[in-house]
């Protein structure tokens, strides 16, 4: 059987695993990069506080010892269901099996001037970028004489308070009072805020509201103003527009807060739902299809899972489970065994806020942790999560310094020549 599988996140890589090894599948995983990330470390290569090969895996070497594996750099451009081709942007791939696991992208809510302007969250690429842009800010800060245009370039605007938006809003607090005095002598006289906003009446919206007070507290107390029911209706000319009137002067608006999935030509429109994500049937089969489907971020099951008949949350563990019980189910059909549906187990989720701040809630028993605990099944689980040896060695080594020092080395800006590129651009025209 051949199988196509566009997208090596968390659902693309453990469908691969699953059918690792079994002659009974060719399989082609096919990724616009050629190296997983680990989406929930992003933020931390944003701050500077981890280098993006700690968090990023190339897949060939992944694979590598896999014979029926194969990997592929493209992008997916169309699907012609009536001939099962896949049209990517070098070239065309046969399938018996093609699975979306594309997870999702920044959403803006139709918001051009934000989509321009913003600092989106999502991409490894973007984390570089956002690096970049706040360092080369800070520099440009210290040399400015007008306060006000100063505080402009020092202000950060975070909008979505879901687990991205207060951790990168807690890590800027402890380096606004930490790192940043140290290094930057010259701001230590400006007064900069960093802001965290949310359309909702609480911070991470899905766990309990124990998580919720205790991170509204933990972040207020690190000097970050909160503002809930406030949404961000446009950004033009260094000012953020909120629904209610209120503006905030700055440079740098961090956009955490909303995905949407992508849309793919020649899939039906009837097969997309909420969000643009795939409606999938309980074998996450997409409607409409005989042999399409969708994993993670980018479907959605309804009416299917008891416990969850809206849809499943936009989680890691959703993605890997779904992964793991499709290449069940794919050896299954094969074997002439019944498919099982799928039914999510919730491990429980959490967020960091800041060192020895964390807040973690378990579903069975229910148990919520919050400080020094939480904390550190935190790291724990997150180091575990990455791929191989070299980068759970390396990112719980560049923790434990950061920990110990208060303090870490990362802060270079690298960035490609510009001004070649544009000589390089203009002796082709």
């Amino acid at each position: 059987m051949k199988i196509i599988i566009v997208g090596g996140g968390f659902a693309g890589i453990n469908l691969a695993k699953g059918l690792a090894g079994d002659k009974n599948f060719d399989v082609t995983l096919v990724d616009k990069n050629n190296y997983n990330f680990f989406p929930p470390l992003i933020y931390q290569v944003a701050t500077a506080y981890l280098e993006p090969s700690s968090i990023s895996y190339p897949f060939r070497k992944l694979f590598r010892k896999n014979d029926n594996v194969h990997f592929r750099l493209g992008e997916v451009q169309s699907v012609r269901k009536e001939d099962n081709t896949v049209v990517l942007n070098n070239g065309e791939l046969k399938y018996d099996r093609l699975i979306f696991a594309t997870g999702a992208e920044s959403n803006y809510f139709g918001m051009e001037n934000v989509r321009k302007n913003a600092i989106p969250m999502k991409t490894l690429n973007d984390a570089i970028e956002m690096r970049n842009k706040l360092l080369q800010r800070m520099e440009k800060a210290t040399i400015l004489t007008n306060s006000r245009e100063r505080r402009k370039y020092l202000n950060i605007v975070v909008a979505g308070g879901g687990p991205t938006g207060v951790e990168v809003s807690g890590m800027f607090a402890e380096m606004r009072s930490g790192i940043l005095l140290k290094e930057y002598p010259e701001l230590s006289t400006s007064a900069s805020n960093i802001y965290l906003v949310d359309g909702g009446d609480a911070l991470l919206a899905p766990m309990s509201k124990k998580s919720q007070e205790d991170t509204l507290e933990a972040l207020t107390k690190l000097g970050v103003i909160v503002k809930l029911n406030t949404r961000v209706v446009d950004y033009k000319d260094d000012t953020v527009y909120f629904h209610n009137g209120e503006t905030i002067q700055s440079k740098n608006l961090i956009w955490a807060a909303g995905v949407s999935a992508k849309v793919f030509e020649g899939i039906p429109a009837e097969s997309y739902g909420r969000g643009r994500r795939f409606n999938v049937d309980g074998y996450n089969k997409v409607t409409n299809t005989t042999n399409i489907y969708a994993l993670g971020d980018t479907c959605i099951m309804e009416a299917v899972d008891l416990h969850f008949m809206g849809g499943h949350p936009q989680l890691a563990q959703v993605a890997i489970q779904q992964a793991v019980l499709l290449a069940k189910n794919f050896k299954n059909e094969i074997s002439g065994k019944p498919l099982k549906t799928f039914t999510y187990k919730d491990k429980g989720s959490m967020a960091i806020i800041g060192k020895n701040k964390a807040v973690a809630d378990l579903p069975k028993p229910e148990m919520h942790f919050k400080g020094f605990i939480a904390w550190a099944m935190w790291l724990f689980v997150h180091v575990m999560s990455l791929i191989g040896y070299r980068n759970r060695i390396l990112t719980a080594y560049n923790w434990m310094v950061a920990y110990f020092s208060k303090d870490q080395s990362l802060r270079m800006i690298i960035r490609p020549d510009k001004s070649r590129k544009k000589e390089e651009a203009a002796k082709t025209v």
